[in-house]
């Protein structure tokens, strides 16, 4: 279905965006062996994000977007209706805001679109038609000439296609016929030479009636000798809906000569997200990521957004969202983890991993007092002694088991809270998602049901500190880990 893609705007207080990130930094700086930007360069590729002018508002956002990410698409801000509202009259200073915040990340940016049928200003479909080419030339050479030598690439013509495969009757297809797109192209070449030039589409994942016209019209354009570079795959994604074709369906793209690239990842959820669901969106990002790496000519993959809190999903698809590798408060979930695993990574948790739970910030055990058996004992950090009641084990289904006098007992949310202060105690295991917990790539632990962070209590160091469940601040106090 047809769609606009505009990203929400950060929901989050400013003050309270500041205060987290500085307390993110420690965190993302001891992981930044493990980034997803730095994985991806590892295997000659980018990992992308996109950004709007306002979420560079946003310290939580952007600190984790300039540790992660390592090309940034503009949201909104290279659009027609933002950059020239009126006829002649043009506005780049909110896409060169996404520049100049790209290149102080030594980021490279994506220029997003030159000619899309949506976001377009009233004033270019009132045109007569024998005005339409002269207007978007104008367009295209003015913007793409503004930005020259400054982008890595440019989606010069965006959703193109209908769902069968025709072409699109829109403003510029009903003026000039198909000829359009490679007088686009042509356009933005002269203009900015040294830009990839990309058709962006939807829904063209798999190999379908979609992208057999993608695919046609591409050969059409090489034939042609149209400067054409690569093909992007928006990848949109339902939950457990990846096309078990898209790695050759890239292929056969690639096989032209052509640069392809996922370029507006995330993968919507019926909310509330269960646990099942977010291992089912887990195995859903790493399949495209495993996608991507297969083909020598997927040159990276970029998400839309940065995480849940700026997904354009739920204001789009009202009941779905949780579309993205980071949730509500800009921590991880398992989709950040399992990216991290197929970039070839290691994200320190993960299946029937056992030893002690280091806390960082005390250089304390995490331990069952007196190696207690007694459902609802509140763990405590104390110094490491490689005892029983220091060992766990993070099971395949993620609970944090701990063996001691022939008892396996599980670490537990009490009575399932997802409150601040909540205790963090020892209960026969049951299963359910108070019982599960995610161990991250940035060090924390987080409640599969709660979100929280494991969290030793007031920043203690001393033996005896109780532990606890507290919202993810990037403090040291929240940082473990196993073995």
């Amino acid at each position: 279905m047809p769609y606009r893609r505009i990203l929400a705007r950060s929901r989050r207080p400013v003050a309270l965006a500041v205060a987290t990130a500085a307390m993110l930094t420690v965190a993302q700086t001891a992981t930044a062996a493990t980034t997803l930007r730095g994985l991806a360069e590892a295997q000659n590729r980018y990992f992308g994000t996109a950004l709007t002018d306002g979420n560079l508002n946003n310290s939580t956002l952007t600190n984790v977007a300039g540790a992660q990410f390592d090309m940034v698409t503009p949201g909104n801000e290279m659009k027609w209706d933002t950059t020239e509202p009126s006829n002649g009259g043009y506005n780049f200073g909110p896409g060169d805001q996404i520049v100049t915040w790209a290149k102080s990340h030594n980021d490279r940016v994506r220029g997003h679109n030159l000619v899309w049928h949506s976001q377009l200003p009233g004033w270019v479909s009132s045109l007569p038609s024998n005005q339409v080419q002269g207007a978007m030339e104008a367009h295209i050479t003015t913007e793409a000439t503004h930005y020259k030598g400054q982008l890595y690439a440019w989606d010069v013509v965006n959703e193109p296609f209908n769902e069968d495969g025709s072409l699109r009757q829109d403003v510029f297809f009903n003026a000039m016929g198909t000829g359009y797109i490679a007088d686009a192209l042509r356009t933005a070449h002269a203009a900015d030479p040294n830009a990839k030039l990309y058709l962006n589409d939807y829904n063209i994942e798999g190999q379908n009636a979609k992208s057999n016209g993608m695919y046609n019209l591409a050969q059409s354009l090489l034939a042609q000798g149209v400067p054409l570079n690569g093909i992007g795959f928006e990848s949109h994604f339902i939950l457990g809906q990846v096309p078990s074709s898209m790695q050759a369906n890239m292929q056969r793209f690639a096989d032209l000569g052509l640069d392809v690239a996922v370029t507006e990842l995330d993968d919507r959820i019926t909310l509330p997200a269960s646990s099942a669901n977010l291992q089912q969106q887990a195995a859903d990002y790493a399949a495209v990521v495993k996608d991507c790496l297969a083909v020598s000519r997927c040159v990276g993959v970029s998400q839309w957004g940065v995480g849940d809190a700026d997904s354009w999903i739920p204001g789009t698809f009202p009941g779905q969202g949780a579309a993205t590798m980071y949730d509500q408060n800009y921590q991880p979930k398992p989709a950040y983890n399992a990216t991290v695993t197929a970039l070839g990574g290691s994200t320190g948790g993960g299946g029937s991993t056992t030893g002690e739970l280091h806390a960082v910030g005390a250089g304390k055990c995490l331990d069952v007092p007196n190696s207690s058996t007694t459902g609802g004992t509140q763990v405590q950090i104390y110094s490491c002694s490689g005892a029983a009641n220091q060992v766990f084990t993070h099971t395949s289904s993620g609970q944090l088991t701990v063996t001691e006098a022939g008892t396996t007992l599980c670490l537990d949310a009490n009575a399932k809270g997802t409150t601040n202060g909540t205790k963090v105690i020892i209960w026969s295991c049951n299963g359910q998602t108070n019982q599960q917990w995610n161990l991250n790539a940035n060090g924390t632990i987080t409640g599969v049901q709660s979100g929280l962070c494991l969290d030793v209590n007031g920043a203690s160091t001393a033996n005896g500190a109780l532990v606890q469940l507290w919202t993810c601040n990037g403090q040291s106090n929240q940082q473990w880990t196993l073995g």
